[in-house]
């Protein structure tokens, strides 16, 4: 494993609690959460411990009763809390005091002055957490308000319309920007001006796809145009990627495979820039009701999904790591509770140390590697309602569980987002590494689209706000790529009042004008045209269709291989595969899929270490089963340098080595077992652990073959010193 400065910040976890050896997890950086009395003696507390500290804090939502109350500035703020259509708040988990709030200049001034204590004791960065305003919102005197600013008309109901919908999600998205905006420039100012010190904010967000499925706006990508803000991180874990979906014909959770399209989108939210992307795993999560056995197997599934996408070697490897390891769930019948089963502590911890080792620069992938893109913009956020239906009493309500109590077959289906998952899907299932590509970007960076050949588009669920995007996908379509295009103008939210159809030239749908652009007529026939160097294929049909059966999956899988073959490209090519396979570096990344083209199990063979087993055996032949996932590190890696440490639940420091002896020193949380797999040129004679000046002797088992030692510790407080004696 390669040493590294914790000022490279390659891991790091959230914590509202003070300093706990318990739970200390020994990543690069901590992001100390919650505003309140205790904040600066928390931020100290984590200093002292050799931590990069920042802070977190909610940015829609938090323990903000002062200013609700008035007690902040005289004034009582609770018109400002988010509103249903009936006049109840929208609250934050269950507590009837804590409403997600109407982003207000107000209410970001009230934030700045809160915020401040933090900078001024002296954490390195500030994040500022989901800014989320919900589709079902709407209706507070501030949002009137902010409606007659930004429109300049008096304040229209968001469900007589589709526009008015389509407008007020335009208008929330903006307002969050705004305040995260304003919060970012004013502190950042404030901390130069007042201590020279340049202050860094990052926004921790849902994807989205998440927040599109759950019905939550938010500024995503607009957050691209913000010079203030320096990155993000992508909040993916078993809560989100578990939420159903349908394929073909089928509803159910699809953990890993809506994790992959999870984490691909927000792979390209920062891709070409210089911004940083943190990928959150959560080796549990916030419904408390589910088995320690489920927890772990939808662990292992959303951390494989992020490692497919190599494009990003920075990790939040947990959040709440006092509530993982001093929390209480159910064991494997279900009933009951207790506590972290040791295994899984042990695996955890050895699965936290090798993701800060992740940034490789030999990337290879097996099997499938033509980049398909499904294009998917901001403004699938705008348009999840549709007017004369009632979903406010049937839809997502966050209260810590992520529970649906879905009462009609409009909610399910709306919920379902199959417009969406009927494009991805069908080709993830077979071994197709689709990427969701940010349809905004496109007028953002002129080379965006340059790494595809193949992108896939529909307006039937989202919207291009801006008609130079076309100019941009036309030119890129001449230059030699095939575009699919998908939908049959049935959607209602066509006819909101935007660019294509005000001014002089009315479109009946942006697709309309996309045709123009390509030089075809807006009623052209569904099939395939040739355009320059690239291609049109036209499929004239529902995008969701694809989701409701097999067959209609096939067929959609048709069109894809003819937009290939259209391009009469060898390197276009995609083989049927159950499987992804990545190496990165001496690790080897795969999953298996269910409801693919088999299920046949993927057999690997070769000299790995199994980082899913706490005992970190030597494995030569590895059968990953259908609906499995597995991390490997390769012993036969050629630049793998057979030296040193393979890999350590625990953060290991001050590692040498010479011909008589092996020293290093372990951290980690106090009393869990620990287990390291070391090279060793020799069959050692002892293993000693050295903990506040007495020493004992370490259990070891030596492997002749691959000259690598395995030795089991328990951590203690502080840093512990392992030394190895060679014959």
């Amino acid at each position: 494993m390669k040493r590294r400065s914790r000022e490279e910040e390659h891991t790091g976890f959230q914590e509202g609690s003070a300093y706990g050896e318990d739970y200390d997890l020994q990543t690069d950086f901590v992001m100390v959460y919650g505003i309140n009395s205790s904040m600066p003696d928390r931020i100290q507390q984590w200093k002292a411990q050799g931590y990069q500290v920042h802070l977190m804090t909610g940015v829609s939502w938090g323990g903000y009763q002062d200013y609700l109350n008035g007690q902040f500035d005289g004034r009582s703020h609770w018109d400002e809390a988010q509103r249903y259509k009936d006049g109840e708040n929208i609250i934050h988990g269950t507590s009837v005091d804590i409403p997600y709030m109407v982003p207000t200049v107000a209410y970001s001034d009230y934030l700045i002055q809160q915020i401040r204590p933090a900078v001024d004791a002296g954490v390195d960065a500030i994040h500022l957490e989901e800014p989320e305003f919900w589709v079902e919102g709407g209706y507070s005197e501030a949002f009137k308000r902010e409606w007659r600013n930004y429109y300049n008309e008096p304040w229209i109901p968001p469900h007589e319309s589709e526009n008015a919908q389509y407008h007020a999600s335009k208008l929330k998205a903006y307002l969050y920007a705004r305040c995260l905006d304003r919060l970012c420039s004013a502190l950042k100012e404030y901390s130069l001006v007042r201590y020279d010190r340049p202050l860094r904010f990052f926004v921790p967000t849902h994807s989205l796809i998440n927040y599109t499925q759950w019905r939550i706006v938010s500024p995503e990508s607009r957050l691209l145009d913000l010079p203030s803000i320096n990155g993000y991180i992508a909040q993916i874990w078993t809560g989100t990627s578990r939420t159903a979906n349908v394929y073909e014909g089928v509803r159910a959770e699809r953990t890993f495979e809506t994790a992959f399209l999870e984490y691909g989108i927000m792979q390209e939210l920062v891709r070409g820039t210089d911004r940083r992307m943190w990928f959150l795993h959560d080796p549990i999560e916030d419904d408390p009701k589910h088995t320690w056995e489920d927890y772990r197997v939808n662990y292992f599934k959303t951390l494989t999904a992020s490692l497919l996408h190599p494009g990003v070697s920075h990790y939040e490897v947990a959040p709440w790591p006092k509530r993982i390891f001093e929390g209480q769930y159910p064991g494997a019948d279900g009933s009951g509770k207790e506590g972290i089963p040791v295994d899984y502590a042990t695996v955890l911890l050895t699965l936290i140390h090798a993701l800060g080792n992740m940034d490789q620069p030999d990337i290879h992938v097996i099997g499938n590697d033509v980049k398909v893109g499904v294009l998917l913009a901001d403004s699938a956020m705008y348009q999840r309602m549709r007017t004369g239906v009632e979903t406010a009493g049937s839809m997502l309500k966050y209260d810590g569980t992520n529970e649906v109590e879905l009462t009609d077959e409009y909610a399910l289906d709306l919920l379902n987002f199959s417009s969406f998952y009927g494009l991805t899907l069908p080709l993830v299932k077979h071994g197709l590494p689709v990427r969701p590509v940010q349809l905004d970007n496109v007028r953002r960076f002129p080379s965006y689209l340059d790494e595809y050949r193949l992108l896939i588009l529909s307006y039937e669920f989202m919207k291009p706000e801006y008609p130079d995007l076309h100019s941009a996908l036309a030119q890129w379509v001449r230059d030699g790529g095939a575009l699919i295009y998908v939908g049959d103008d049935s959607d209602p939210y066509h006819q909101v009042k935007e660019w294509w159809n005000q001014g002089k030239r009315h479109y009946q749908s942006p697709r309309e004008h996309l045709f123009e652009c390509l030089g075809l007529s807006p009623d052209s026939p569904g099939g395939m045209t040739a355009i320059g160097k690239g291609l049109l294929l036209y499929l004239p049909v529902r995008p969701e269709s694809f989701a409701e059966s097999a067959v209609a999956g096939n067929r959609f899988r048709d069109g894809v291989r003819k937009a290939m073959a259209g391009l009469n490209d060898p390197r276009i090519s995609w083989t049927p595969a159950n499987y992804f396979m990545l190496r990165r570096g001496p690790y080897v990344i795969a999953s298996v899929m269910k409801e693919s083209i088999h299920e046949h199990s993927l057999d690997l063979k070769g000299c790995y270490v199994n980082l899913f087993d706490s005992e970190l055996p030597i494995v030569r032949h590895v059968t990953i089963e259908p609906g499995q996932q597995g991390l490997l590190y390769d012993l036969e890696y050629e630049h793998a340098g057979n030296h040193g440490i393979i890999a350590a639940s625990s953060r290991t420091e001050g590692f040498t080595e010479d011909s008589r002896e092996i020293v290093f020193f372990v951290k980690g949380p106090q009393a869990v077992r620990a287990a390291a797999r070391i090279y060793c040129s020799a069959k050692p004679v002892s293993a000693t652990i050295h903990v506040n000046g007495q020493e004992a002797a370490l259990p070891f088992v030596w492997d002749a073959e691959t000259q690598t030692l395995l030795i089991r510790y328990e951590h203690q407080a502080g840093s512990v010193r392992i030394q190895i004696n060679k014959q």
